[in-house]
């Protein structure tokens, strides 16, 4: 895809950080796209916010925060109330592309990913949202065997150039204030990979295959 080739994109994360993680590169990479980021999780904690906001800002994106329920017990919410926080924060229900979790989630495992990969899917399947392409984070880790990785199999896979990396490294540690021995700064990814669908009934199947997983 052209990266001069301007797009409207929403990416509609749990975290503030996943943003980052997991597309910072692409963003970075694709200056004239205009993105929109929707965190479902933390607008209530104060510091998280701010930082959120200030990444928006070096990423030169508009963005938004719900208040998910986000406790550590990671209980599961209703599917219905999951859907209903991405339309009330979607400033428009179409967008060129739209990039968001897998239903698996990118580690094992974080329930809120799997939930928010699911409720965009479904979304997408029954017409609330409109996109041309549904792109979800590739990423895996063996089961902990290693930081989440780039899954090189994946529709759409591309290694960030250093520079690239650096940018979206220095979000992490130095906006979002993580030290250089977290978690999230160790496995801050140097290359980034998505399930590509220009289908909602293809990303439906992947949702289904979910569920039976489960």
């Amino acid at each position: 895809m052209n990266p001069g080739t301007p797009k409207s994109v929403a990416l509609i994360v749990a975290h503030p950080d996943d943003e980052t993680l997991w597309a910072g590169g692409t963003m970075l990479s694709h200056p004239s796209w205009k993105f929109f980021i929707v965190c479902l999780c933390r607008k209530s904690d104060f510091e998280r916010a701010a930082r959120f906001s200030k990444a928006l800002t070096v990423l030169k994106a508009e963005g938004i925060m719900g208040d998910l329920d986000d406790g550590p017990d990671q209980t599961p919410l209703d599917t219905k109330e999951v859907k209903q926080m991405i339309l009330d924060l979607l400033p428009s229900k179409h967008f060129d592309m739209i990039i968001s979790h897998h239903p698996h989630g990118e580690y094992t495992r974080h329930i809120r990913h799997e939930e928010t990969g699911s409720a965009v899917i479904e979304l997408w399947h029954t017409g609330k949202i409109f996109t041309h392409e549904l792109r979800i984070f590739a990423y895996g880790e063996r089961a902990k065997e290693h930081y989440p990785r780039a899954d090189e199999n994946a529709t759409v896979f591309s290694i960030l150039t250093q520079r690239i990396w650096q940018r979206k490294y220095t979000i992490i540690t130095k906006t979002y204030g993580f030290k250089e021995d977290s978690w999230e700064a160790k496995t801050t990814p140097g290359a980034e990979a998505f399930w590509q669908f220009s289908s909602s009934s293809d990303a439906k199947i992947l949702l289904t295959r979910q569920r039976d997983r489960i």
